[in-house]
């Protein structure tokens, strides 16, 4: 470890206490009020040093959970794997943890699963993900506090693990994932042996919770870069693992699913919503819909095997040999041998494991189904103004029309433009039964999951009397 950390004092640096949110400047105050260390951490710090807007600020302290619990009434202990203080202010929460150090995998795993051992300021920034992840900032001394060579990595744009890349990435395989999404978000490029690592260890991304990669996926396609970030899971071979449709897709050409990513990414990057009101079945629908993808069960596509695989594909060299573009490899003959029969043997299998199942929530899908359905109806402009009423009441109504916005082209803009200039809160109510067929059937012709049908209470006879 580096024991003389690269310490830059408020002279030296851009960060600002003004462009941090004032209650995470309430959380840092109070812990250094009461004699602990606090610091700002993680992709806050690095986010406000590149001059974005930070999603989340992040706190790590010297106390741990339950003296942080007794300073504020508004905390709450969460995790098992890894546990944090949700400081929550509202709708708002900052999170806080304790210093760690890097903690060790159980005897014959690689995978970290426990991760609860408290340390130093100096050995948790060691047990971070990548170098420009691992930067604190001091609220003591206004100085920012570097002990993985974070910023040298920050000014080059760089990814880069911290240590053997092939030693952390076989820690927790999900990180392999964050590396490539956290370098298209930013327009950094990963260093050559992380690249490398990631090439090599692709089937391990099979390992982690797929819950875990699919709350990835949706953070990555709310971050306004997910045709690149696709596009770049693609060519490491990490996407034939975890959405082996998808990768299919973009092999065959992929304008369909690329363009789609490309819309939500264009809509997002114009500001025109928050992430949080980019629901999950709105992001369901941006990868699934150009797959062709059924909606009523996750997917697990066949796969297809090929007599005669085509010769290996070269990608264009870049002169940067620090750069995600590389060789793009034909993973039909790794995949192909998902689909064989296994053999008993003695020996363990040396096949790759099969893709991921990523598992979709079914009230995401069927939200997802009603959203589609709306469409239609959305664009019958025609309609009276209590059918108008009635669809607008729907709970659906709002991403039914942030999806025509998205992927409805010039045409969709314009009419979710006419549906906005409606005053449809004075819209007159649809009568209770209408004739003719005007009035909408009830949810659209499909239930929304999670409504369970009312039960009637059966009435009881009278006893007879003795």
């Amino acid at each position: 470890m580096n024991n003389s950390p690269r310490i830059l004092p408020r002279s030296e640096h851009t960060l600002s206490r003004r462009n941090i949110d004032p209650d995470a400047l309430k959380v840092l105050y109070r812990l250094k009020t009461n004699e602990y260390v606090a610091y700002l951490v993680g992709g806050g710090v690095r986010d406000l040093l590149l001059g974005r807007k930070p999603k989340d600020f992040d706190i790590g302290t010297s106390a741990n959970p339950q003296q942080v619990k007794r300073l504020f009434k508004n905390c709450f202990i969460i995790g098992r794997r890894f546990r944090l203080c949700h400081v929550r202010f509202g709708k708002k929460v900052i999170e806080v943890s304790t210093f760690r150090k890097q903690a060790e995998a159980e005897q014959g795993d690689t995978l970290i699963r426990r991760d609860n051992v408290f340390g130093t300021p100096e050995e948790d920034a060691f047990r971070r993900d990548f170098t420009v992840n691992a930067l604190f900032y001091d609220i003591a001394t206004f100085s920012v506090i570097d002990y993985v060579e974070g910023l040298p990595d920050l000014e080059a744009r760089v990814i880069r693990t911290i240590g053997d890349p092939g030693v952390r990435l076989r820690e927790d395989p999900v990180r392999m994932l964050r590396a490539v999404a956290l370098a298209s978000r930013l327009e950094f490029t990963i260093d050559r042996d992380t690249v490398e690592a990631i090439r090599f260890l692709r089937s391990e991304i099979v390992k982690s919770s797929p819950a875990r990669i699919l709350e990835e996926f949706y953070k990555i396609l709310r971050q306004g870069a997910a045709r690149r970030t696709f596009q770049s899971l693609h060519e490491t071979g990490l996407l034939a693992y975890i959405l082996p449709e998808a990768d299919r897709a973009i092999t065959d050409g992929g304008e369909a699913f690329l363009g789609s990513l490309a819309r939500l990414d264009e809509y997002r990057n114009a500001g025109r919503a928050a992430p949080e009101e980019l629901t999950n079945s709105i992001l369901l629908g941006t990868m699934l819909v150009p797959l062709g993808a059924p909606l009523r069960r996750p997917i697990v596509p066949p796969l297809r095997r090929s007599p005669d695989p085509e010769p290996e594909r070269t990608a264009p060299v870049d002169e940067n040999e620090e750069t995600v573009t590389g060789p793009v490899e034909d993973l039909a003959a790794e995949l192909a041998a998902l689909d064989e029969p296994e053999e008993l043997t003695d020996s363990a299998p040396t096949g790759p494991p099969p893709p991921l199942a990523l598992p979709f929530a079914r009230r995401d899908l069927d939200r997802l189904r009603l959203i589609l359905l709306a469409q239609r109806r959305l664009r019958e402009v025609e309609r009276s103004a209590g059918i108008k009423h009635q669809l607008a009441a729907r709970p659906y109504f709002g991403d039914a029309l942030r999806w025509l916005e998205i992927h409805g082209g010039l045409e969709g803009q314009e009419l979710v433009a006419h549906w906005k200039s409606l005053d449809l809160g004075d819209l007159p109510a649809p009568a209770a039964t209408a004739e003719g067929g005007d009035a909408l059937p009830p949810e659209d012709d499909a239930p929304e999951l999670g409504r369970r049908p009312r039960r009637r209470r059966r009435r009881r006879r009278p006893r007879p009397a003795v």
